[in-house]
């Protein structure tokens, strides 16, 4: 694999990963509801749950989601009906109190099957695999590529689990948090809108 390759893909991990979309705008919330130490298993989740499927999706099950509009579009209303649902979730939280058993980060392996019902992570995944992976050494392309977008998930994953952690003093009044979570729920909430009628 050249450098002028690897170049191209770092730059389309880097553009996928730190650009604000639902996995983004759900680790921003997480860190200023519950902290940065609190956000790490969901970050991670992120960071390494999106190569590990971009990796198995290289071997093939990417075309099948090309080929199936039933799978697509099952996909599509899945993510949908769950982005909707953390919508309304976040956008009517408030602050998260000790002892409070409800209100929690996801778990490093709620962030991992995440991924796999974001039609965009299965959009990402099967365009990178088809721009990066040749077929001439497919293991070794598939693991090259799913380790560069696990370098830049790794760093945008807790960069924003991070702002939103910076975030937690400013939205120490309640008036202020209820502001900024009812602002992410409708990102989230647009995310939904948006997908809905995209062309997956």
């Amino acid at each position: 694999m050249s450098w002028d390759i690897l170049a191209a893909m770092f730059a389309l991990a880097v553009a996928s990963t730190w650009t604000p979309g639902p996995n983004n705008i759900l680790l921003a919330s997480s860190g200023a509801r519950f902290g940065w130490r609190a956000t790490r298993p969901h970050a991670l989740g992120v960071a390494l749950g999106f190569p590990a499927m971009l990796f198995v999706l290289a071997f093939g099950l990417g075309e099948a989601f090309q080929r199936s509009d039933s799978l697509r579009e099952g996909l599509r209303w899945a993510a949908v009906a769950v982005l909707m649902w953390l919508a309304w979730r976040i956008g009517t939280a408030g602050r998260a109190r000790e002892g409070e058993r409800a209100a929690r980060p996801f778990t490093f392996l709620e962030a991992v099957a995440f991924q796999w019902i974001n039609p965009k992570a299965w959009a990402m995944a099967v365009s990178a695999g088809a721009a990066f992976v040749s077929g001439a050494a497919p293991l070794r392309e598939a693991a090259i590529c799913a380790g560069v977008f696990a370098l830049s998930g790794l760093g945008s994953a807790h960069a924003w689990a991070g702002f939103g952690a910076a975030l937690r003093r400013f939205l120490s009044e309640d008036r202020r948090l209820r502001v900024f979570n009812l602002t992410m729920g409708l990102l989230i909430a647009a995310s939904a809108a948006w997908l809905a009628a995209a062309d997956i």
